[in-house]
């Protein structure tokens, strides 16, 4: 069976009041081993035949999941987030760019799956896989494999087994992108030591806040760069809540009062390390509190303006400027390398020292008819990162 409609819009994208964490966690568990794949498995899955708007583009394409192979394993998706870079995606303007498919998902025409990032359940493996078995929680092993859909077929290696029951499934869901962001660019730009400095801007991002709990918990302080904003002082009790050193805005960020304050607050240690997701002349401004030597990164460019940089800061303090892209690190290091990685933020969540992010949970029951409306609704919100409840978190029914 395959068939192809472009999604309703609908004014809400949820059913009812979403629940609580803790119940949501609780029901996603006490359902994870009843799962059986029966032959000719429907597969709903939500993506696009051409780049656009979401609201425009896209679409579900309902297929028959293919009969196991000896190679193959067959996943349920068990919850995704909805990423900015999804929807850039969507748009065509990321860089990672997945295959259009289709004899493999049944379309007559080329058929892109979005999403790149989820929790899946292993609901069957082939007789030649190892190392893999009926209800291992796998986590994708790269991007672009197309994570907004109920059910898949894939190959071993498209997919990473991680630790079960350690954190909850919305922490496993959101645990590729920006925990693993923050981790890496704590790590591998420069050497930080014990009481040095990192300073970040987007600190309430997704990485902003994992960037506050691993330098708490690793020994560093921060100094924090936030938008102005009506309910400054509830963000800033947040930030501090989670670990943060210091918070200033970006409208005092530029003053001479907010340079004196944070060379008090700076006294003799460094500034080591800045990390970089917005951009523009705020950026430019904060790679200056930076120490000789120090470290530079951009990650992000939510302003979507250029970084312009002072030849003086190259030539006279010798800063170092880099980029980074966690789907091009992955790509480059093993799979050990990143378990151990998972293994370790895992076990950093579930002792308590990272916190589970704020989110919107939507559940999707994918045996109801039209109920796929409300990912197209989450993706409209995800343009711009957030609802105004956090990170929208898809729980698939």
């Amino acid at each position: 069976m395959t068939s192809l409609r472009i999604l309703p819009r609908l004014v809400s994208s949820r059913q009812g009041n979403a629940p609580a964490h803790s119940f949501v966690n609780a029901r996603l568990s006490a359902r994870l081993f009843s799962t059986t794949v029966k032959r000719d498995t429907a597969v709903k899955a939500i993506g696009y035949t051409q780049y656009g708007k979401p609201s425009e583009i896209l679409r579900l394409h309902e297929y028959t999941l293919p009969e196991l192979k000896a190679n193959k394993v067959h996943i349920r998706f068990l919850a995704f987030p909805i990423n900015p870079a999804d929807i850039n995606q969507i748009e065509g303007t990321y860089p990672t760019k997945p295959p259009f498919l289709t004899k493999e998902i049944g379309s007559s025409e080329g058929f892109c799956v979005a999403g790149n990032e989820g929790l899946a359940e292993v609901v069957a493996v082939g007789n030649d896989v190892s190392n893999i078995k009926k209800g291992d929680w796998v986590v994708m092993a790269g991007a672009g494999f197309g994570t907004w859909r109920s059910f898949a077929e894939c190959s071993p290696c498209d997919i990473q087994v991680i630790p079960k029951d350690i954190v909850s499934p919305i922490q496993a869901a959101t645990l590729t992108v920006n925990p693993c962001t923050a981790y890496r660019m704590l790590k591998d730009f420069g050497r930080l030591e014990e009481g040095d400095f990192v300073i970040q801007n987007g600190a309430n991002s997704g990485v902003g806040l994992m960037t506050i709990q691993l330098a708490k918990k690793w020994g560093y302080r921060t100094i924090n760069v936030v938008r102005d904003r009506p309910n400054l002082d509830d963000l800033k009790d947040h930030l501090y809540k989670l670990g943060a050193t210091h918070v200033v805005t970006d409208t005092e960020f530029g003053k001479q009062t907010t340079k004196e304050q944070i060379k008090k607050w700076k006294g003799d240690s460094k500034i080591k390390l800045g990390l970089n997701c917005v951009g523009g002349k705020a950026a430019t401004e904060m790679a200056k509190y930076l120490s000789p030597n120090g470290h530079y990164v951009t990650y992000g460019a939510m302003s979507k303006q250029p970084l312009t940089l002072p030849a003086s800061l190259l030539i006279f303090k010798n800063l170092h400027f880099h980029g980074f892209w966690v789907s091009r690190w992955a790509e480059t290091h093993s799979k050990s390398m990143r378990y151990e990685m998972l293994k370790d933020i895992m076990d950093m969540m579930h002792a308590g020292e990272i916190k589970e992010m704020e989110t919107e949970c939507i559940p999707w029951d994918t045996k109801q008819a039209g109920s796929e409306s409300v990912v197209l609704n989450a993706a409209e919100k995800g343009i711009t990162g957030y609802s105004s409840k956090g990170k929208q978190v898809i729980l698939l029914k």
